[in-house]
């Protein structure tokens, strides 16, 4: 790919900052920490929440429950053989029933993802509340679902494409913006 297609609009610092934000607003809007339970969307949403859960317990003293969620089966997209193959694991060792969820993902774009992933939420037990923290929306929303916590607003167009990188997975932590 030619460097001149892709741009950096955040680096580490930036998302740290984002996601420090994002914390901050979760223990402000939740004042009952104790019924919070952050649950990453595989696979970028999983660092993401691991990394704002961090910040909940050293803003506030709170140990909340962090949880890892598989929404493969609950895609709309399911007919599609390759979908089958990215399967993984949902690690979720508490009761999300009456809780307060807080739902984590690296990019919110047509909405369907999240649609995924409260589906699969719900066949888990039902919580009192299913909010949405996301590092970036991209807008072209298809479904009625936004980001109560987002850490940056990067208008694209639809021939281009947000790339978030972290380390647990791409070994550097950056977002660029990727002209097709």
């Amino acid at each position: 790919m030619n460097p001149a297609e892709e741009k950096t609009v955040l680096d580490s610092q930036a998302i740290d900052r984002a996601l420090t934000r994002i914390s901050h607003e979760i223990i402000e809007r939740n004042s009952d920490t104790g019924e919070l339970c952050i649950i990453g969307i595989q696979r970028r949403g999983v660092p993401l929440a691991n990394q704002i859960g961090e910040c909940i317990k050293k803003f506030s003293d709170i140990n909340v429950h962090i949880g890892e969620l598989d929404i493969t089966k609950h895609r709309d997209d399911i007919g599609d053989p390759a979908i089958l193959q990215t399967v993984s694991e949902t690690v979720i060792d508490f009761p999300i029933h009456n809780k307060i969820v807080v739902l984590v993902d690296d990019v919110i774009y047509t909405g369907r993802t999240v649609r995924a992933a409260m589906d699969a939420l719900i066949t888990l037990g039902r919580p009192s509340c299913i909010q949405l923290a996301v590092l970036i929306d991209r807008g072209h929303r298809e479904l009625p679902i936004r980001g109560d916590y987002v850490g940056k607003n990067i208008p694209t167009s639809r021939s281009e494409r947000i790339k978030v990188n972290l380390p647990e997975i791409d070994g550097k932590k950056d977002v660029s913006i990727i002209k097709l």
